[in-house]
């Protein structure tokens, strides 16, 4: 048991019965590291007040529950952490599988136009609820989420996780330059309104802020000098940005920043890497930009189906990890295709395959459960089921379709088991999605006013 049981659980507690998986270190990219899972196959999770109070062994904690507890049984299905995506843009939904072109094409022909309606309030408030809605449709519980330039987004979509209480990690683009008209802010606009944003929600409830150039190509050398002052400025806030994607992008920075070294070097020059920073993409990538990211302790952020999508490349998932850099696992919405980080880890699997590399299904859980919790320096609140965190996680379906359902036997291991839902899963695998201990999306009834609305419309 991971957990030593209270003497007493208080009464209201309510408990969760079923195989139970989580984390508690990196289980490597080889074989698992002994110690670093915890699974049960007849679990129990025990939550109140939002919190988790016990994880363990059924026999041992079902008969020190109060006689009155409401357990909750689920023998076919799997019980883990909420999934946690490092890397999204929730105004990119209507641009998903937007045909036909590469990274900068994508943005001028798509991305911006779309991006350009969130200057109306109205329309960013109803669509960071459905944003919300889908993520929990699809098992994601906590996030580092783009919004747009406009303060507004930014505002709606704080504003709409704290309603649901998730752990949400936003923050308003800063863009002044290389960009149409209705997108462009100033430096010292953005400057000025994110520190207001930071002010307002940072640390409200499980709110936090992220500093969010969005990449060199779209800030001057003042707002990126602004960025660098923000992130020294305001301790625990994280930095979001995008970087070396894609060989045009790369070439076009070198056209902008001559005097830098490189791509990275522009982010260092303007005190953008450090431990607090998720560098989204960095596939194009020198073993000297590695080391860098390894002595600053910045972060990447791998997004495999939009890398693919969108033709950008294929990450180095082992040279990385060699090189000691950290790495988040993330959908990248709109230019990935799918807000399932299930989808996105068999994905993230074929990018290994094809750089004849691999990736244990393991790795790939616990990359979308504690690993992304560790880059988002949330390790402490979630990513796993230790007594004190909150009860953010989901029932897994694991014969959701007829495939799974063909391939789920009362037999099947651990590893095989969580392949099948890597590979040949998706949001129907998603039977409920539970934040701070309260059922925030049932697949049986659809809740979530704002996904009915999808569904139904």
């Amino acid at each position: 048991m991971t957990d030593s049981k209270p003497t007493v659980f208080p009464p209201g507690c309510r408990a969760f019965r079923g195989p139970l998986l989580h984390f508690l270190a990196d289980p490597g990219l080889g074989k698992p590291a002994p110690g670093s899972y915890e699974y049960l196959q007849d679990g129990l999770l025990v939550v109140a007040g939002g919190r988790v109070l016990a994880t363990g062994e059924a026999e041992q904690l079902l008969p020190v529950l109060p006689a009155a507890t409401a357990v909750e049984h689920w023998p076919n299905s799997l019980i883990v952490p909420g999934f946690i995506d490092t890397h999204v843009h929730m105004p990119q939904l209507r641009v998903m599988a937007s045909y036909g072109t590469q990274l900068l094409e994508w943005l001028e022909t798509y991305t911006f136009p779309t991006e350009s309606r969130f200057a109306d309030q109205a329309f960013s408030a109803s669509q960071s609820q459905l944003f919300l809605d889908l993520l929990l449709a699809h098992g994601t519980t906590s996030g580092l989420v783009f919004a747009t330039s406009h303060q507004v987004s930014a505002d709606a979509l704080f504003a709409a996780s704290d309603r649901y209480n998730m752990a949400l990690t936003t923050g308003k683009v800063m863009m002044d330059t290389n960009a149409p008209d209705g997108l462009r802010d100033t430096a010292e606009a953005s400057y000025r309104e994110s520190r207001e944003l930071i002010d307002r929600w940072h640390g409200k409830g499980r709110q936090r802020y992220a500093i969010t150039p969005r990449f060199a190509a779209t800030s001057s050398a003042e707002q990126l000098s602004y960025a660098g002052q923000l992130l020294a400025d305001c301790p625990g806030v994280l930095m979001q940005t995008h970087w070396a994607e894609n060989h045009a992008e790369i070439a076009w920075i070198k056209e902008l920043f001559p005097e830098r070294k490189d791509y990275l070097d522009v982010y260092d020059h303007f005190g953008l890497l450090g431990d607090h920073s998720v560098l989204a993409h960095g596939i194009h990538i020198s073993d000297e930009n590695r080391q860098r990211l390894a002595q600053t302790g910045t972060r990447i952020a791998f997004c495999p189906t939009s890398n693919t999508f969108l033709g950008s490349g294929l990450f180095d998932l082992r040279s990385a990890v060699d090189a000691g850099v950290q790495v988040g696992l993330a959908s990248d919405v709109g230019g990935g295709t799918s807000l399932s980080m299930l989808v996105t880890m068999a994905e993230a699997y074929k990018v290994c395959q094809l750089r004849g590399q691999s990736l244990n299904p393991l790795k790939a859980f616990y990359m979308a459960t504690l690993g992304n919790a560790e880059v988002l320096h949330q390790a402490d609140q979630t990513g796993n089921l230790q007594a004190g965190k909150y009860a953010d996680f989901l029932v897994l379906d694991r014969a959701a379709g007829p495939i799974l359902k063909l391939k789920s036997t009362p037999d099947s291991d651990l590893s095989g088991m969580l392949f099948d839902l890597m590979i040949l899963g998706d949001d129907r695998a998603i039977r409920r999605t539970y934040i701070a201990g309260q059922c925030r999306y049932d697949r049986d009834t659809v809740e979530g006013a704002a996904l009915n609305a999808c569904v139904s419309g």
